[in-house]
């Protein structure tokens, strides 16, 4: 379960979108989160289905491994689409002991589902395509107004790249200390929740000592290499849009006004 998270991680590919401006992606995944929200219809899901499949082809990234991120999230899944199933008010459809089954609760659970795996897989797309320092540099330039408000953009993007990419680090670790402690006795799989809850000490102990050893180490390595923050830093590879920057944000905007427009007329 811990390795089918793929949040966090970067799939080498030569395609266009990697080759795109970290600002690009961050704008698009943002217009595309956003869209999900807006949207209330099949139609404009269809058309989202439509932007993020394209999107999917493009960057060859293998759909098998981003579906397999969608593992970490089955639990979330189930229980959103059933509190939205019973817990909705309208027409009954099927009724059992207590519960009923109303036809605006399909209908606001189906959306649901649809949307938390949109929300996944498109999130995943950006950062399996883009790399943690690109990532920064794009949150940086991105975010970059914000600095008249004597917002610290730059450690704020640093801070998110650095919390992205020890995701999978310490997801690994994880997946080590559990077979360590499985080596000794433990028992991750029983079926009695006090026992499940007992056996995470363990686990957890040496989890934390583990990411506060990296964070020290991180914060010595930065030290030690006289970091001080943004301020008069230059970059190796400075970010400049090129021609396929601006193709890519006509088609997003096109994608953003095509839902703006499925939700006014449908």
């Amino acid at each position: 379960m811990l390795r089918d998270i793929t949040l966090g991680q970067y799939y080498p590919a030569e395609s266009v979108i990697h080759r795109l401006d970290p600002r690009v992606k961050l704008f698009g995944t943002l217009v595309f989160l956003v869209s999900l929200f807006i949207t209330d219809n099949f139609i404009g899901y269809a058309l989202a289905l439509c932007f993020l499949a394209t999107a999917i082809i493009v960057s060859k990234v293998p759909l098998s491994f981003i579906m397999r991120g969608l593992k970490a999230i089955i639990f979330l899944l189930i229980f959103s689409v059933l509190i939205n199933l019973f817990m909705t008010r309208g027409e009954v459809v099927v009724s059992f002991w207590k519960l009923s089954i109303t036809k605006e609760g399909i209908y606001v659970a189906s959306f649901m589902a649809i949307r938390i795996l949109f929300l996944i897989m498109g999130s995943s797309i950006m950062t399996l395509t883009t790399t943690p320092n690109n990532l920064t540099d794009g949150l940086e330039k991105g975010l970059g107004f914000l600095k008249i408000f004597r917002v610290p953009v730059h450690e704020i993007a640093m801070m998110m790249s650095i919390a992205l990419r020890f995701i999978p680090i310490l997801m690994e670790e994880t997946d080590k200390i559990m077979k360590a402690q499985m080596a000794r006795g433990a028992d991750f799989e029983s079926k009695k929740l006090t026992k499940r809850v007992k056996s995470l000490v363990p686990l957890l102990i040496p989890l934390f000592v583990s990411a506060f050893r990296r964070a020290n180490d991180l914060a010595t390595a930065m030290e030690a290499r006289c970091y001080r923050g943004g301020k008069g830093r230059t970059k190796m590879k400075p970010l400049k849009y090129k021609k396929r920057d601006a193709l890519a944000y006509l088609i997003i905007f096109a994608y953003l006004a095509g839902m703006i427009l499925v939700r006014r007329f449908f």
